[in-house]
């Protein structure tokens, strides 16, 4: 069995007043897209979230052949890491893919291939460049909730402190280039972002 968390639950300062969980990106709202793409590749899917969010989220991916499970921040505005724990909390799977909401063309051929990847280890992190892609990563879902709430503990804020306490495979960018769709990590932050893939997908 294998589990979606999907993190909804930042401000999306960049994006303006509305939550670009919800947008609608050329007649879908994004979060939807998002489960859409992995919807082959998964059993379960955990809604990390604020509470304000969860009714206009269900109706987002309501058809979607998902019922899913909110995961409710306890405290808004902790951070992606602070999301990340309390959405594993709520899944029930060994191994947890985990995705920004913000990801519409996440490739679910490399979703399938980092689970085969993290198989018998805590993790498996696509980095393809100097940076970790830690929000489109598997992880064992026990072994990284632990991980996240010590470094929380800790007063750890980046989002890759958990690593050094997991038995992680890296999936480098030669990797990645061999298995991935190229667009697989492109993420939308700002309306620009956003009117440049409605176009896109809109022609499609």
């Amino acid at each position: 069995m294998r589990a979606c968390l999907v993190l909804a639950g930042g401000r999306s300062t960049r994006f303006g007043d509305s939550d670009k969980a919800v947008a609608d990106l050329a007649g879908t709202p994004m979060i939807r897209r998002v489960v859409d793409r992995i919807a082959g590749v998964v059993d379960e899917v955990v809604i990390n979230c604020r509470a304000d969010q969860v009714d206009s989220i269900r109706d987002a991916v309501a058809g979607s052949g998902f019922e899913p499970t909110f995961a409710v921040d306890r405290e808004t505005d902790e951070g992606p890491m602070a999301g990340i724990a309390r959405g594993l909390e709520a899944v029930s799977a060994e191994y947890a893919f985990v995705v920004a909401c913000d990801m519409p063309f996440v490739d679910p051929d490399f979703v399938e291939y980092l689970f085969e990847r993290a198989a018998g280890h805590d993790a498996a992190v696509p980095r393809p460049d100097e940076w970790y892609q830690t929000t489109q990563a598997v992880y064992r879902t026990e072994t990284m909730t632990r991980a996240c709430r010590q470094a929380l503990d800790r007063g750890a804020d980046r989002i890759v402190a958990p690593l050094g306490d997991l038995d992680e495979i890296v999936v480098d960018g030669a990797e990645i280039e061999r298995v991935a769709a190229a667009d697989t990590f492109d993420n939308i932050n700002t309306r620009e972002e956003f009117r440049t893939a409605n176009e896109r997908l809109a022609g499609e």
